[in-house]
């Protein structure tokens, strides 16, 4: 088992040197009869352990799934994989085998996940026991230094004088370029003897950090990150056991205490900001995308709590879900809510929301509440919680482990002709309210005539109507919601937008990106936070900066998938307008300082050529209300994507930082073309923490980038004047 460097050089070395190292132990653990993994995964065909999502035992893939009978279940297993790349079905020789490699990708990949800077260290001599060129080595870290310098550090660590560095020179060499002077700056300023940090000399340090500064705080830190046992005795850290502490999760910029479930969860479903998901059976494209139960995993996994369904009349009585009028494929409604059923509470325990776009028969729409009532069970909702309102909405935390149908629901159905007809005409304006192709005149006739009583019946606290007015709206009761297409949001947002957030105060609004929208980009969902929109339904499909938004605004509250809105939003005489915050209760201004210090082991973009080293600048974003929203960037270094240096430093008056998301961003400055995105990470205003902080970047995708990381100095005072800036 070697390590084919040439293959590998778009990958920055650290992560190189981990998978390396954990192909030897996959090799060590599941050696003898278990060496399929070489023929899996033969010399064309490589993968990062970091890149592998999870793994699913029998058949769990659409694919394998119509071959149930055919192929012993035991045997089979799905290899899923971050970002769009498709899964890897595979048939091992035994059930045995197969239950050998699910269990060692697991125990890799939960090893990778909890791997402290220690260990991501300690593996790195473990598998280096080859020689290779420095220059060749450089290029590959993301790193051009200049021929006398980096021939002067080879000297240096080759001491053996053969031309050559070998496992143990390799280890000095990289010691080398790992040093960080920017840590080392910040250790001697809090000193006593510029050697080592004691109880007391930490303690200062945490007090300046806005952390616990308490002495016992400080020597825990020492007997978890010090590596120097003479220091551990004496209850002193050195500069390497400060670096480790550093580079710890501990050290991450976002709060760990928002990592659990921390606000109050009851509250009326209304008072929350919902992680919700646009036309989310779609892998792509609504032209000519696939449909696939695969996307609903990924949303679920990923703390969504409002999925659609687009429901059409399929072959042999069965209902399927695909993007209607177009060349979509389309996936059965049955499997769908079997997947549903299976990861609804994967990830989070509170409500799940289904929201059905109904174009079936009466017929279909009646096989439609048999399977949910069939599958579903006791997680679905079928009438009001005792004891609670039947026109008021319960909390989240009342509605723990149920599944909610949204739709319409109709107190009195009538088989008619005139009855029919009424209903199509107010399902065609739902349609163009919903974003979705109308229907055509053999639809009405052979499609949607009336609403199933059966399926009605299962509409609860998620009723759909149309919006008329916020006169109107207002004598409703709480348990109906309305959609909204993104320019109508805004345009009430523009035109009424404290009658927005007062009628986001006790009713549900659900916004859905322009059926224009043929690539299946978003909208920024900022806009309608600031309005109070609970469900800001987005193509979790289409990676970018909107999605980043989405995800930073749900990084908190234990990524449960709902987020408590502020309280100037849940109050119904309100008087905060999203559109102008020169006063009022959300006005609250704070200057943010943000010094960009350095970057670590940033990679390159894949589509470049290997001998290429990135040219990276960092931009700093705030995004909340229109007053707040504002950007600023670094100059670009040339040629480091290994260690850059910026020292840049950028203020920020943020006037309501209670809906305000900060997001670092860094990218390859380019002068002939647009720049190449690299990394990113979001998080809430409210999350971030202060002093010397590592900002751990994601991919595109939201995955981790790992070790890929910003360092960076947080100062939040409160101040009294608020010029905009």
């Amino acid at each position: 088992c070697r390590t084919d460097w040439k293959r590998t050089e778009h990958m920055i070395f650290h992560k190189i040197i981990n998978w390396a190292a954990l192909v030897l132990n996959l090799f060590v653990l599941y050696s003898s009869s278990h060496f399929i993994f070489l023929l899996l995964f033969p010399c064309t065909f490589s993968v990062s352990i970091m890149d592998v999502e999870c793994i699913r035992e029998g058949c769990q893939s659409e694919t394998l799934r119509q071959l149930v009978g055919s192929v012993p279940e035991g045997r089979c297993l799905t290899v899923v994989f971050k970002g769009p790349r498709k899964s890897l079905d595979l048939l091992c020789q035994s059930q045995e085998e197969a239950q050998h490699w699910a269990r060692g990708i697991r125990t890799l990949k939960e090893r990778v996940e909890n791997m402290t800077q220690k260990e991501k260290l300690d593996q790195y001599p473990q598998c280096c026991s080859f020689t290779i060129k420095v220059q060749t080595l450089l290029q590959m870290i993301n790193v051009d230094l200049s021929d006398q310098y980096a021939h002067s550090l080879f000297q240096k660590c080759d001491r053996s004088a053969d031309g050559r560095l070998d496992h143990g020179e390799i280890e000095v060499f990289c010691r080398e370029l790992l040093r960080r002077p920017e840590l080392d700056a910040v250790f001697i300023r809090y000193s006593a003897n510029g050697c080592v940090l004691s109880t007391v000399d930490l303690r200062d340090f945490l007090k300046d950090q806005g952390e616990d500064a308490s002495l016992i705080h400080a020597q825990s830190l020492i007997l978890t990150y010090e590596l120097n046992e003479w220091a551990l005795r004496n209850q002193f850290m050195t500069p390497n056991g400060f670096t480790m502490y550093m580079l710890s999760k501990e050290n991450c910029v976002f709060n760990p205490e928002h990592t659990r479930v921390y606000q109050d969860m009851n509250h009326p479903l209304a008072h929350y900001f919902i992680s919700s998901s646009h036309n989310t059976y779609l892998t792509k494209d609504q032209v000519t995308g696939d449909s696939s139960t695969e996307p609903y995993i990924r949303a679920l996994n990923r703390g969504c709590r409002c999925v659609e369904l687009d429901c059409w009349d399929g072959d042999k009585g069965e209902p399927v879900i695909y993007h209607g009028h177009t060349l979509t494929s389309k996936v059965p409604f049955v499997e769908v809510i079997e997947i549903i059923s299976e990861y609804a509470f994967k990830a989070s325990p509170y409500p799940l929301i289904l929201s059905l776009e109904n174009h079936c028969s009466v017929e279909q729409q009646t096989v439609m509440a048999q399977h949910l009532r069939s599958i579903l069970g006791d997680k679905l909702l079928t009438k009001p919680l005792h004891g609670v309102d039947s026109h008021s909405l319960p909390s989240p935390e009342e509605l723990k482990w149920k599944i909610l149908v949204k739709g319409k629901k109709e107190h009195v159905v009538e088989e008619c002709s005139s009855s029919a007809s009424d209903f199509s005409s107010s399902d065609e304006e739902a349609s163009r309210t919903e974003g979705k192709p109308p229907s055509t005149k053999e639809d009405k006739k052979s499609s949607v005539s009336t609403l199933s009583p059966e399926l009605s019946e299962l509409v609860v606290y998620t009723r759909s109507v149309p919006f008329k007015s916020f006169e109107q709206a207002a004598k409703n009761p709480a348990t109906e919601m309305s959609s909204f297409s993104e320019s109508e949001a805004l345009r009430h947002i523009k035109d009424s937008g404290i009658y927005f957030v007062r009628h986001n105060s006790h009713q549900l609004s659900r916004i859905y990106p322009s059926g224009q929208r043929l690539q299946s980009s978003n909208y920024n969902p900022q806009e309608m936070w600031n309005a109070g929109c609970q469900i800001a339904a987005l193509n979790f499909q289409t990676p970018g900066e909107q999605m980043d938004l989405n995800q930073g605004r749900f990084l908190q509250n234990g990524q449960c998938g709902y987020i408590l809105k502020p309280p100037f939003m849940c109050q119904h005489n309100t008087t905060f307008n999203p559109e102008n915050v020169g006063g009022g209760p959300a006005h609250r201004p704070i200057l943010l300082t943000v010094k960009v210090i350095s970057a670590q082991q940033l990679p390159k973009p894949e589509w470049d050529k290997p001998s290429s080293i990135v040219d990276p600048q960092v931009w700093v974003e705030i995004h909340g209300v229109p007053i707040d929203n504002n950007k600023k960037k670094t100059h670009h270094v040339d040629n480091n994507g290994f260690n850059p240096r910026w020292d840049c430093t950028f203020n920020f008056t943020v006037h309501v930082p209670d809906v305000a998301l900060v997001r670092f961003m860094v990218e390859d400055h380019d002068y002939t073309s647009s720049n190449d995105f690299l990394g990113q990470y979001t998080l809430p205003f409210t999350s971030l923490r202060t002093g010397y902080r590592h900002v751990r970047l994601l991919k595109l995708d939201g995955s981790s980038l790992s070790p890929a990381s910003i360092f960076v100095h947080i100062t939040v005072t409160p101040c009294q004047s608020s010029p905009y800036k």
